[in-house]
């Protein structure tokens, strides 16, 4: 396992680091439920991102976890700002974190820009989460990180 994601390693094994009492079977258990099921729990999406980190697309949970904060802000030249950075950060071709998203939803995007409502990035988060939950999601379950939290974790019930 890659040494950024090495803090996993304690988190799915049996230890004194005290993370063992804080995550449960149950959670573990539920994240193979669906992807809903994984997103919503309290450990799901960091392990998550972890495995995503393994697939070089990290940025898909970052950007879709940028939306959420980014529709919860109230104050307008607040939100035109983030509304700017996000779409430099993930939309604008070449980006450094540039999301796989397709030409009609990029240029509604630049459309919205200018009024920067909470649901800019709507359609786009809509395509990422899809991606994460056809493609990445079911490589998650079957990959070594899943799988180890899962040996590790039903054997203490």
């Amino acid at each position: 396992m890659s040494p950024k994601i090495c803090w996993l390693c304690k988190l799915s094994q049996d230890g004194s680091t005290g993370v063992t009492s804080k995550l449960s079977s149950q959670e573990v258990a539920q994240w193979s439920q669906s992807f809903q099921s994984l997103m919503t729990t309290k450990y799901g999406p960091m392990v998550y991102k972890a495995y995503l980190k393994t697939e070089y697309s990290e940025e898909n949970l970052e950007f879709w976890t940028a939306c959420e904060k980014y529709k919860r802000i109230t104050c307008r030249w607040k939100r035109n700002a983030r509304a700017r950075k996000l779409f430099k950060l993930y939309i604008q071709p070449n980006s450094p974190r540039e999301i796989n998203i397709d030409s009609p939803t990029r240029e509604d995007i630049i459309k919205e820009l200018q009024h920067s409502s909470p649901y800019c990035f709507e359609d786009a988060q809509k395509i990422v989460y899809r991606h994460m939950e056809r493609d990445s999601y079911p490589r998650f379950l079957q990959s070594s990180i899943y799988q180890n939290f899962l040996s590790n974790y039903s054997q203490h019930t």
